[in-house]
């Protein structure tokens, strides 16, 4: 599965309360998909021994979980300019995942359900990578989205360290819609027969 579109991706900072692990930074990106999907890359890039102190969570089944935040994850919030509500998804190296739906900060309200998104976490030298695609229907209908995109990274001591587009407040908190400061155009046509959205290899 591709990343998204170097293009498209773009430094994400450490909260500057907490000790980010030295060596290391961390890029992501969006790009939209025919049909109004998005796919989304996130990169963590660093010297073999930065990323041996990264702790990774285990492969295991592609489940919907909770608390995936509390370890190494990756996580997008989408939004609809000039409005409260959003979405939340968490994308773990473990394959596992979650979506949640927020009628406002952190109020929550019912989610639309689409497909599960499939995750590709590749570790190779000097990165890790995980990419992913959310269907349409994961996603509210909008010509224009607002994302913030985020990656928690836990070392192997316990530490977390929370990387973000922007951190508008004191303390770490994703959720905060000043953070949202990634603005798409989505492309709502519909799919020529010969485009195939599905994963690549």
């Amino acid at each position: 599965m591709p990343i998204a579109n170097t293009t498209h991706l773009l430094g994400l900072q450490p909260h500057p309360a907490l000790p980010a692990p030295e060596g290391i930074s961390v890029v992501a990106g969006a790009e939209p998909l025919p049909g109004g999907g998005l796919r989304l890359g996130y990169v963590i890039h660093g010297a073999a021994d930065a990323l041996a102190r990264i702790l990774i969570p285990e492969s295991g089944t592609q489940i919907r979980a909770d608390g995936l935040w509390q370890r190494t994850c990756c996580e997008a919030f989408v939004g609809v300019p000039g409005t409260t509500a959003y979405r939340e998804f968490n994308f773990s190296p473990s394959g596992a995942w979650a979506a949640y739906a927020f009628s406002n900060y952190r109020k929550s309200a019912a989610l639309p359900l689409g497909p599960v998104p499939p995750i590709a976490f590749v570790p190779a030298a000097g990165t890790l990578t995980l990419a992913t695609t959310l269907a349409a229907g994961w996603l509210p209908r909008s010509p224009l989205l607002c994302l913030g995109l985020s990656v928690v990274v836990e070392t192997c001591d316990g530490e977390r360290s929370y990387w973000a587009l922007a951190h508008p407040v004191a303390q770490p908190d994703f959720h905060h819609r000043d953070g949202f400061t990634q603005t798409l155009e989505m492309r709502h046509e519909q799919q020529r027969f010969d485009e195939h959205p599905e994963i690549r290899t």
